[in-house]
């Protein structure tokens, strides 16, 4: 933290692949099924893209609520590891087709984005 003020972003103790996350938080893969071995090194929990812009690492997870196309480009751009969008949320049709161009990995969940960081925490992220 830093100054008192709240931060979505945190760097885990140990290093996971989404492929294990996937399976351990029982998530649906929606694209990038190929690309699974990809390391995670942290967490960054986020619905205003701006700030996931400013805030998200390089391999990180992101949790949202967003699914639309501009996650994808956001994701995309802050180079995190995949994105999980919670709360059972619908994922865009035209977000799905980026994701596979752009080679982003989407995951999808009915759990809450507090209930995902918390099993993403005590996964060691």
């Amino acid at each position: 933290m830093n100054s008192g003020l709240h931060t979505s972003l945190y760097k885990g103790e140990k290093t996971l692949i989404i492929k294990e996350i996937a399976e351990q938080l029982e998530l649906k893969v929606i694209s990038g099924l190929e690309l699974l071995d990809r390391k995670v090194e942290g967490g960054c929990v986020g619905d205003l893209l701006s700030v996931v812009m400013s805030k998200a690492t390089e391999n990180c997870v992101w949790v949202t609520v967003q699914s639309h196309v501009n996650v994808v480009a956001v994701a995309s751009l802050a180079d995190v590891s995949c994105v999980i969008v919670s709360e059972g949320f619908q994922i865009d049709e035209d977000a799905i087709a980026k994701a596979v161009k752009e080679e982003v990995v989407l995951l999808s969940s009915k759990k809450s984005s507090y209930q995902l960081c918390c099993e993403l925490g005590k996964l060691g992220i």
